[in-house]
């Protein structure tokens, strides 16, 4: 049974926040002897009267970046750390790297710690890259000979052979973050902490940092937390993933459930969009509106499980060669699948109204991320493209859990996608 190798006990982390007075002072400049007079002030109330109640300071307000956390991690983990910008993941990683103390909480940590939170964190400026390996590795307790066994190995991995004797100062950010990266994981720490930072690399460099943090946790046995907002870097590196929301663990468990939460949390927010409605479907729109029906609901949906797409065509003018296609198209733009509703017989091509198409799709395989449609609406024969709407109604695809282990890095340009169904109703 592996040992427990990080304890976090409700921990709670406070910042003071200053606000600007509101009035006519808002953007008055306050002189030094002003600052003295209210310090002496606040001092003489103190002493005079100790015992009255403490007025609260409607400039000062107290912010709990972190509030009662707890859970335990175990030696060799991969653990994710997710949550929207200021849900905590940023100063929980503060804490456990010693950067910040807590305010209240207790954390227990038995191990060398080595931490990747911003682009050259614990590198000097002024020295060359070549320094800061060693110094990097004297800082995690490394020996100059344990260093210089693992030197070639850094240098090789961070790609930055020629500028080695040049000062980091100079290095730009990808620079920066791969020997930052290289060193952190080279030098044999058993916890290494990882922030966003790899989002400043290139994607090769990505999928290189990201198959490395996977070597040191299941192959050499150390502990891994990693801090990011690419849920495919998360699936493919992590099995337990913690959520954090507002400084609280709403969250702590599989993978593939946290990431479902996490996308699920603007319920109110996705389910509006996976829904598109035309201004007005009386003022020369031809689509009214347009639905996905997900799996999960919400927008959120699963890996290789069926989904169906609505179309509400209002025609006025109702014409054989009438034609309608939609097309799936990924967060980078590039066209997924593309579905052509080839009817000859459809109600719109005689009959004027609002006709409702239905699109079922048996097996959505796609690749985790998002995803939104484009559509078409054209005249057949004479060529002219009567409506075209693009990047509406997104949703987002998760996986299943028993997938994790066989979902690829790297999407192929297109994805085959099974035929769809196509429905048609009647008009109202």
């Amino acid at each position: 049974m592996s040992q427990k190798i990080i304890c976090v006990n409700n921990l709670s982390k406070k910042y003071i926040i200053s606000h600007q007075r509101e009035g006519g002072d808002r953007y008055q400049y306050k002189a030094l002897r002003d600052v003295i007079a209210d310090g002496a002030k606040s001092l003489a109330k103190t002493f005079i009267k100790p015992g009255s109640k403490k007025i609260p300071n409607p400039g000062r307000e107290e912010f709990w970046a972190l509030q009662d956390v707890s859970f335990e991690v175990k030696q060799g983990e991969a653990i994710g750390v997710i949550g929207r910008n200021g849900a905590g993941k940023s100063t929980l990683l503060k804490i456990l790297s010693r950067i910040t103390e807590p305010t209240k909480g207790r954390i227990s940590i038995n191990g060398r710690v080595a931490s990747l939170l911003e682009v050259g964190t614990g590198f000097h400026p002024e020295l060359t890259g070549r320094e800061n390996i060693y110094l990097n590795g004297s800082v995690l307790g490394m020996s100059k000979v344990e260093i210089k066994q693992k030197f070639d190995e850094i240098v090789a991995f961070a790609e930055v052979e020629k500028f080695l004797d040049t000062p980091v100062k100079r290095y730009s950010s990808g620079m920066y973050v791969r020997l930052a990266f290289s060193v952190a994981a080279h030098l044999e720490p058993e916890i290494l902490i990882v922030d966003e930072v790899l989002a400043v690399g290139d994607s090769a460099f990505q999928k290189k940092c990201l198959g490395k943090m996977g070597d040191v946790a299941t192959k050499e046995g150390r502990t891994v937390l990693f801090v990011s907002h690419s849920m495919q870097a998360i699936a493919q590196l992590t099995q337990r993933c913690i959520l954090l929301s507002k400084g609280n663990v709403q969250f702590d468990g599989n993978t593939s459930k946290a990431i479902q939460l996490y996308l699920a949390g603007q319920k109110e927010e996705v389910e509006a969009q996976a829904v598109y409605q035309a201004p007005d479907s009386k003022t020369g729109n031809y689509i009214a509106w347009a639905k996905i029906h997900t799996s999960e609901g919400q927008g959120i949906h699963c890996w290789g499980k069926p989904i169906t797409v609505e179309f509400a065509l209002h025609i006025e003018k109702p014409h054989e060669s009438l034609r309608f296609s939609f097309q799936i198209v990924s967060a980078l733009q590039q066209p997924i699948g593309i579905f052509y509703f080839f009817e000859s017989d459809a109600p719109f091509h005689r009959e004027p109204g609002t006709h409702i198409l239905r699109c079922e799709i048996p097996k959505l395989r796609l690749y985790m991320g998002s995803y939104t449609l484009t559509t078409w609406f054209a005249e057949r024969r004479s060529e002219a493209l009567l409506e075209n709407l693009r990047e509406i109604c997104p949703f987002e695809v998760s996986m299943h859990e028993f997938e994790r282990l066989d979902y690829p890095w790297q999407p192929d340009e297109c994805t085959y996608l099974e035929d769809a169904v196509w429905k048609t109703e009647e008009k109202y």
